[in-house]
């Protein structure tokens, strides 16, 4: 392992437990995904502060999660509507366009749609939270046993 590797692992396990760290890396995916573009590192920072967490490992978890967030804001979107019983029927190419042209219209136009997202994020994450806690928590196990 490198020397700025081994650097960063100190820097992400520095005095925490197995157990707080998955926790750190299942909130930062979590909030991560958030559907509200721009409001990750803010979350994540927010809930490392309250939770005493690591917040190093929870940013880089959330930055690095940035692509899935894109990638599920429009599904979170459609869910939200549909949970709702309402129809999301904005083509994926004018959400794109408001979002990179004009943010704060974005942000009028799709006030009620995202917090319907943030429901249906908030319903998800709730339900998978404790399996990908489990699951990170034993692949730390698996890396500390390692020589």
């Amino acid at each position: 392992m490198s020397k700025l590797a081994a650097q960063i692992r100190t820097l992400l396990t520095q005095g925490v437990t197995p157990q707080e760290l998955a926790l750190a890396l299942t909130l930062g995916l979590a909030l991560g995904i958030t559907p509200v573009l721009g409001s990750t590192t803010l979350l994540c920072a927010a809930a490392a502060a309250s939770l005493r967490l690591n917040l190093p490992a929870m940013q880089v978890v959330n930055w690095i999660t940035y692509p899935l967030q894109l990638v599920l804001l429009i599904p979170f979107l459609r869910l939200g509507a549909w949970l709702f019983g309402v129809e999301f029927a904005l083509p994926l190419e004018h959400v794109v366009h408001l979002v990179t042209t004009q943010p704060w219209r974005a942000i009028v136009e799709l006030w009620t749609a995202t917090i319907h997202g943030l429901v249906a994020w908030a319903a998800l994450s709730a339900v998978l939270a404790v399996p990908i806690y489990r699951v990170i928590l034993a692949l730390l196990g698996r890396v500390s046993k390692r020589p």
